[in-house]
This record gives C-alpha cells, sequence and structure tokens, in this order.
C-alpha cells in the first residue's frame, strides 16, 4: 500500500522541479543588465546566468578581505556595505561606503590578482557573483560592453575620490554633518534612519576621533539639529545640518 506521506512528498518535489523548469534567468531582467550589460545578447546573458551565484551575508560579515585571490567580478544587488583598509595598528580605514549597483570591489579587478580593499556587510546584503574569466572574455569579445564597464568602473573610482574629496574639505562639524545628509539623501532618503555604522566607523571615514565624534553629536543635539534614539537618527532641522555642512 502507497505510504500517503510518500505521495505527498513526490508531488511537493515535483513542483520544485516544475518552477525551476520554468524560471527565467533573473540576469534578462535585472537592473545591471540597463547599467552594463545592455550590448550583450541574450545567449551571453544566459552564460552569464548560468555561472553566477547570488550569496547573502549578514551584517557585520566579511565579503572578502585584502590580499583574497579575485576570482569573481562582484556587484551589490542588496543592501550596504564598506570598503576599507586594515593598518599596520589593525584600526580600519574606511574608503567608502556604497549602495546596491555600485562596483566597488572591483575597481582593481583587472590589474591586480589579488583585492587592494576588504569589504564587509553593513546590513543584511546579496552580492551577485559572476565569475572573473568569463567578465574578461566578454570585454575581448565585445568592445561596446568594454566601454561601457569601463565607464561604470570610472565613475565608481570618481564617486570614490569624490566622498573623499567632499568629507575632507570641511572641519568636523561639517564632516558629521555631511555623513548624515549623505545617509539621509543618497541611501534613505528619509529624516529618519538607523545609522549603519558605529560612532567608531564614523571617525574611521571621516580621520577624526571617536571622543570627537561623540562630542559632535552630543552638540547636534543640544542644538536641536538631530535626535538619537539608539543608533536611529531623526533629523529635526535639516536646513541647520545643511548650513553646516556647506560651511564645512
Amino acid at each position: 500500500m502507497n505510504n500517503p506521506l510518500d505521495c505527498s512528498k513526490f508531488v511537493k518535489f515535483m513542483v520544485v522541479v516544475t518552477n525551476i523548469q520554468k524560471r527565467k534567468c533573473s540576469c534578462l531582467s535585472c537592473e545591471l543588465r540597463d547599467l552594463v550589460f545592455s550590448n550583450l545578447d541574450e545567449e551571453d546573458i544566459r552564460q552569464v546566468c548560468e555561472t553566477k551565484e547570488e550569496i547573502s551575508y549578514s551584517k557585520g560579515e566579511v565579503i572578502h578581505n585584502e590580499g583574497e585571490l579575485i576570482r569573481d567580478f562582484k556587484y551589490l544587488k542588496n543592501g550596504l556595505v564598506k570598503l576599507y583598509k586594515v593598518t599596520g595598528e589593525g584600526d580600519e580605514q574606511i574608503i567608502t561606503i556604497t549602495r546596491p549597483y555600485e562596483f566597488v570591489s572591483n575597481i582593481n579587478a583587472f590589474h591586480e590578482e589579488k583585492y587592494m580593499y576588504s569589504l564587509s556587510a553593513l546590513e543584511d546584503s546579496v552580492v551577485c557573483c559572476i565569475k572573473i574569466d568569463l567578465i574578461k572574455d566578454l570585454i575581448l569579445n565585445n568592445g561596446k560592453f568594454a566601454l561601457k564597464l569601463i565607464t561604470a568602473l570610472s565613475k565608481t573610482s570618481e564617486n570614490i575620490i569624490s566622498l573623499g574629496l567632499e568629507i575632507r574639505k570641511r572641519n568636523l562639524a561639517g564632516r558629521i554633518a555631511f555623513v548624515l545628509l549623505y545617509f539621509s539623501s543618497e541611501i534613505y532618503h528619509s529624516r529618519i534612519f538607523e545609522l549603519p555604522v558605529s560612532r567608531k566607523e564614523i571617525a574611521d571615514l571621516i580621520s577624526m576621533s571617536s571622543a570627537n565624534v561623540i562630542r559632535t553629536f552630543s552638540e547636534f543635539r543640544r542644538d536641536g539639529i538631530i535626535k538619537t534614539t539608539g543608533r536611529t537618527i531623526e533629523i529635526t532641522d535639516m536646513n541647520k545640518l545643511e548650513v553646516i555642512s556647506r560651511r564645512g
């Protein structure tokens, strides 16, 4: 006599198999196709899709370390990450904080064998990994794709340089105001957000001491510019914060 439980398992298995067979390559509708892969035909896209891995990382998890071999072309699909170097004293020097569909992990992917920087998740994040050898083959065989990819990587490098310059040309209060406005307008698009970095990480990003960062936050709260509850930030006086950032 057939076991009803076994039949149920078989039906579920067949549903899963059918769904896999019907599932289309997500790369065909991915936003990244418009950003970089629009010059590839469907056969190339399917090849990318067949070799691509989507890997989930928890908040705080390291995606790769400086010095590891570069095996994949990586881009952030969801979440938030930081690019950084670790100094000889063991401190982090944050290079940039980046959003989905930017290519911070790939800025040295085509002229070095190993990563020059470390990358870790500031929030739960999803990273798409495509074999670097496949990307190199596509570059060699498709000039339009190569040009679009070079343009995207150049913009990423320019954004990193620009962020660093914008921060460093300001004084302490201006730097912190700039960072809060960056998270508010560029990352979360809200006056209220959960700060994804610690005060220590902000200090690393803006090249100031943690004590100075903590004191400036206290001054902003005292002056009614922000409210804080744990890591939750509410910008209560956007105009004043923008003035402090500009004066910096």
